[in-house]
């Protein structure tokens, strides 16, 4: 039986490439070393990772980060059954262990003591010590790990330090090009040409404000989920409401703002 089974990529995740990022991964991949991915919310960080699990045949073990995550929820624990204990792998111990990508999503949420864990996996060590089990795990030859986060949060308590930053290469991402975004929303949802070109002037006006009032603009994701709802029969600037601007903003006069570019794109 195959431990990575449940994790592993069977149809191609459409990724548009913005660069040389996938040839660049490639060469990552081939000596091993982990990858981190930095770029705003929705931008497609995590698409990426799946197109390049895919691309490279590999079983992909994702983990969502948070501040409560702790470094047994990672590496593993002993379970009390009936019959005794019995130790379980966790995510980032089951990919070193069987040779898959683990990727540590928005990894900045997680404590420092619990992120500590991987530098042994992330140096010429490429190795896991499991203290409560009594075994050194040394990584499969086909493991690498790959994390991302979102500059745009960061903070001085909510950042990684130096020693864990310098163990990894680095990927900038942005929001594509309006052209590229464009055929990607033509592409995840079937709305024609020129109404995603409009959907995608909308988000343009809230990324310019990006820093005047609104912490994050609108996502490659939130258009996407706009484009969805329109081939589902919702009007245009009713979409692009629902799904592009209450969800990014309270504020009232950012919303009158972006109400306008609606009004004047979409109706």
């Amino acid at each position: 039986m195959d431990p990575l089974h449940d994790w592993r990529i069977t149809a191609e995740p459409r990724y548009q490439p913005q660069g040389d990022e996938v040839a660049l991964f490639e060469a990552a991949w081939a000596a091993r070393l982990p990858v981190m991915l930095k770029g705003p919310t929705g931008c497609g960080k995590s698409r990426f990772v799946e197109h390049m699990a895919w691309k490279l045949g590999r079983p992909l073990v994702t983990v969502a980060c948070n501040e409560d995550m702790s470094a047994a929820d990672l590496v593993g624990r002993f379970l009390l059954e009936p019959g005794g204990t019995r130790w379980q792998d966790g995510p980032l111990t089951l990919a070193a262990r069987h040779g898959g990508i683990c990727y540590l999503d928005e990894v900045v949420e997680a404590r420092q003591d619990t992120v500590v864990v991987i530098h042994a996996l992330t140096d010429h060590r490429r190795q896991l010590p499991l203290d409560k089990k009594g075994e050194l795990l040394r990584a499969h030859p086909d493991f690498q790990l790959v994390i991302s986060y979102n500059p745009g949060y960061q903070s001085l308590v909510k950042d990684l330090k130096p020693s864990t930053r310098q163990r990894f290469c680095a990927f900038d991402f942005d929001y594509p090009a309006a052209a590229q975004e464009a055929a990607v929303l033509v592409a995840e949802t079937g709305v024609a040409a020129p109404l995603a070109a409009q959907l995608i002037e909308v988000a343009h006006a809230a990324r310019r404000l990006k820093g005047h009032g609104l912490a994050e603009g609108i996502s490659t994701r939130l258009l996407v989920n706009a484009g969805t709802l329109i081939q589902r029969g919702v009007a245009p600037a009713a979409a692009a409401r629902m799904a592009m601007v209450q969800p990014i903003t309270d504020d009232a006069d950012i919303r009158e703002s972006l109400e306008h570019a609606i009004d004047a794109l979409l109706t």
